[in-house]
């Protein structure tokens, strides 16, 4: 797949990512793109050999928040 493309399908899942952060923690948009952009799983969607682009935003949300709840239970 050629790369502009799957930078398109990266900021559409960021996108739906940000939105959920939002919509479920009740933060502003800047630091809901704050904790997603700084997080692991922002570096690994941007990873095209991790194929984590091609998921859904759902998908990605709910693998960002069991993420982040193992971190910080540990």
């Amino acid at each position: 797949m050629a790369k502009d493309k799957i930078k398109l399908m990266i900021d559409l899942v960021s996108a739906d990512v940000i939105c959920a952060i939002m919509e479920e923690t009740s933060v502003s948009a800047q630091e809901a793109m704050k904790e997603f952009f700084n997080s692991e799983i922002y570096n690994r969607l941007c990873d095209p050999q991790t194929g984590l682009y091609r998921e859904s935003g759902g998908y990605v949300y709910e693998f960002y928040k069991n993420f982040r709840c193992s971190c910080d239970c540990i």
